[in-house]
C-alpha cells in the first residue's frame, strides 16, 4: 500500500513538472527578472521606490484603475441581473439564439472593443457629437459591453436553479412581486451576484487594450501606466513598483472571486432544481426594456465598427477590406494586413494546442482536492494576477539569449508561448469542473479490472472530457488570437499579429489607415466570434464556470 502510494505521488509530481516547467520558463522567470531589475539593479534604492509609490502619477493610476473597475462592475450588474432573469429564469422561443448572440462581446479581443467604441464615439463616429471620445464614460460603457455577459451567465445559472417555492410562499402570505424579489430572491442570489461582481472587477481592472485605445493620453490605469513607463520613459523601477501594486489589487480580486464562487457552488448544491417557467404577458414589462437596452449596448458599437470599415472618401464600399491585401506604407506596417492575419492564425493555433495540452494535464491532476493540488492550482492561476505587459517585457529581457541550447533571440516562438501562458488559467477553469465531476467509482472499477493509470485516463476520463476539451480549445484559440498586452512587446516588426497591426493603424492619421484598422477589426471580430460560437456547442452546463 505504502509503495503504491509513493509511486502514485512520484507520478503525480512527474506530470505536474510539465506545466510547472512551462510557467517557470515563460512566466515566473520573466516576472522575477522585471522585479529584480526594477527594484535591485545597482542596489536597492528605497528612496527611489518611495518616490514612485508617492508619485502623483502612481496615485492617479491606482485611483483610476479602482474607479473604472468599480463603475464597470456596477454597470454590468445593473444590466446583467435583469438580463439574467429574462434570459435564464424565463423560457421563450428564440431564447437560445439571443443567449448565443449576447455572448459574442465577451470573446471579442479588447483591441476590437476599443476600435468599436472609437468608431461610435470618435470625432467622425456615429455619436461623435456627444464629445465622449477619450473619456471615462466611453471606457465604462466599453467595460460593461465586454463584461455584462459574465453577470448574465453566472447569475442566470443560479436563478435558473433557484427553487421558486419560497418566493411563491411569500406571495401567498401577501407580499407583492417586488417585495418577494427584495426579501427572498435577491438574498438567495447574493452568492452568485458576488461571484460575478468579483470576476467582472478583475476583468475590468486588467483591461489593457480598451483603456489604451479609448483613453489615449488622458486616462491611465495601472496597466497603461506600466506600458508608458516602459515604452516611453524606459523606467523599469516605476514599472516594477506599479506591477507589484497591480498584483496586490488583482490578488484581492482573485481571493474575493474564489470566496464568492465557493459560496455560490454551496448554494447551488443545496438548491439545484429547475426553477424556470414559461414567459407570460406580465413579464413583457420587464423583458422587453431589458433586452432592448442590452441589444442597444451590444449592437450600437458593432454597427458603428462595420459602418466605419465600409466608409470611404466618396461613400461606402469594400475599399478598406481590399486594402488589407495590398502593401501599406513601410512607415505604417512592413507587411500586408493579410500577412498579419496569417501570423495570428499560426501563433494562436500553437498557443491553443500548448495551453489546452497543459490544461488537460493540470485538470487531471486536480481531480482530487489535496494540499499539493491547491499549490498547483494557485501557481497555474498566477498569470491572472500579473499584467500581460509585464510578462511580455520580462520575456523580451529574459529570453533574448540561448536557453537550453535553443536560440530564442528575436524568435517568433515567444509570441505563442506568451499567449499560451495568458490562456492557460482560463483553460484550466474550463476543464477542472468537468474533471472533478467524473465519478471516482468508475476509475476504481477500471483499476480493479487491471487497467493501468494511462488506460484508466484514456477509457474513463477522456470520453467525459472530450466536449469540455473542445470548448477550452476554442476558448484558448480565441484568447490567443486577440492577445494584445504581451504581444505588443514580443511581436517582431516583420511578423506583426493582427491586434498589433490594428493598434498601429489606429495610431496613424488618414482615412485609409483608420479604415483599414476598422476593417481588420471586423475580420478579427468575425474570426473570434465564429470560433467561440462553434466551441459553445460543446458546452455541457448552462452557466459555465467563471
Amino acid at each position: 500500500m505504502g509503495t503504491a502510494r509513493a509511486h502514485h505521488g512520484l507520478g503525480w509530481w512527474a506530470l505536474a513538472a510539465v506545466p510547472l516547467a512551462f510557467l517557470g520558463l515563460f512566466f515566473l522567470w520573466p516576472l522575477a527578472t522585471i522585479l529584480a531589475r526594477g527594484l535591485f539593479d545597482g542596489g536597492f534604492d528605497a528612496a527611489g521606490v518611495l518616490e514612485v509609490v508617492t508619485s502623483p502619477r502612481t496615485a492617479d493610476a491606482v485611483v483610476t484603475t479602482v474607479t473604472l473597475a468599480t463603475l464597470g462592475t456596477l454597470g454590468s450588474l445593473a444590466l446583467g441581473v435583469p438580463a439574467a432573469y429574462a434570459l435564464y429564469r424565463l423560457r421563450w422561443r428564440g431564447q437560445g439564439a439571443v443567449r448565443a448572440i449576447s455572448a459574442v462581446p465577451f470573446v471579442l479581443p479588447t483591441i476590437v472593443v476599443g476600435a468599436a467604441f472609437t468608431a461610435l464615439f470618435g470625432r467622425s463616429g456615429l455619436l461623435g457629437g456627444l464629445g465622449l471620445d477619450q473619456t471615462w464614460v466611453a471606457i465604462v460603457l466599453a467595460l460593461v459591453f465586454y463584461n455584462v455577459i459574465v453577470v448574465t451567465r453566472v447569475v442566470g445559472g443560479a436563478w435558473a436553479a433557484l427553487d421558486p417555492a419560497q418566493a411563491d410562499a411569500a406571495r401567498t402570505l401577501g407580499a407583492d412581486r417586488w417585495a418577494a424579489l427584495r426579501h427572498v430572491t435577491l438574498p438567495a442570489l447574493a452568492p452568485a451576484v458576488g461571484s460575478a461582481g468579483a470576476v467582472v472587477f478583475l476583468f475590468c481592472a486588467t483591461s489593457f487594450g480598451v483603456v489604451l485605445v479609448l483613453g489615449g493620453t488622458r486616462v491611465n490605469t495601472l496597466e497603461t501606466e506600466i506600458y508608458l513607463q516602459v515604452n516611453q520613459f524606459l523606467d523599469l523601477r516605476a514599472a516594477a513598483v506599479l506591477a507589484i501594486a497591480q498584483m496586490a489589487l488583482v490578488g484581492v480580486a482573485l481571493a474575493a472571486s474564489a470566496w464568492a464562487r465557493r459560496r455560490r457552488d454551496r448554494t447551488l448544491a443545496l438548491r439545484r432544481v429547475d426553477g424556470t417557467r414559461p414567459a407570460t404577458r406580465r413579464d413583457l414589462a420587464v423583458v422587453v426594456p431589458v433586452l432592448a437596452l442590452l441589444g442597444l449596448l451590444l449592437a450600437a458599437p458593432l454597427y458603428a465598427l462595420v459602418e466605419r470599415s465600409l466608409r470611404t472618401g466618396d461613400g461606402h464600399g469594400l475599399d478598406h477590406y481590399i486594402a488589407l491585401f495590398g502593401e501599406p506604407a513601410r512607415t505604417v506596417l512592413p507587411v500586408t494586413v493579410a500577412a498579419a492575419i496569417a501570423n495570428s492564425l499560426v501563433t494562436a493555433t500553437i498557443a491553443a494546442v500548448v495551453a489546452t495540452g497543459l490544461g488537460l494535464i493540470v485538470a487531471s491532476l486536480l481531480t482530487r482536492r489535496s494540499r499539493r493540488s491547491a499549490v498547483l492550482d494557485a501557481v497555474v492561476m498566477l498569470p491572472l494576477g500579473v499584467s500581460a505587459v509585464i510578462v511580455g517585457l520580462g520575456m523580451l529581457l529574459t529570453l533574448n539569449r540561448s536557453v537550453l541550447g535553443v536560440d530564442l533571440r528575436g524568435s517568433w516562438w515567444l509570441v505563442p508561448m506568451a499567449q499560451a501562458g495568458v490562456a492557460l488559467p482560463l483553460v484550466v477553469r474550463t476543464l477542472v469542473p468537468s474533471a472533478r465531476a467524473i465519478p471516482a467509482p468508475m476509475r476504481a472499477a477500471a483499476s480493479t479490472l487491471g487497467a493501468s493509470p494511462w488506460a484508466v485516463w484514456r477509457q474513463v476520463d477522456w470520453p467525459l472530457l472530450r466536449r469540455p476539451f473542445g470548448l477550452s480549445l476554442g476558448f484558448a484559440f480565441a484568447i490567443a488570437l486577440g492577445e494584445f498586452g504581451a504581444t505588443t512587446f514580443l511581436a517582431r516588426p516583420d511578423r506583426p499579429t493582427l491586434p498589433t497591426a490594428i493598434y498601429r493603424l489606429l495610431g496613424r492619421p488618414g482615412i485609409e489607415n483608420v479604415g483599414m484598422a476598422f476593417a481588420a477589426s471586423v475580420v478579427l471580430a468575425a474570426m473570434t466570434a465564429g470560433i467561440m460560437m462553434t466551441a459553445e456547442r460543446m458546452r455541457t452546463t448552462v452557466g459555465g464556470d467563471l
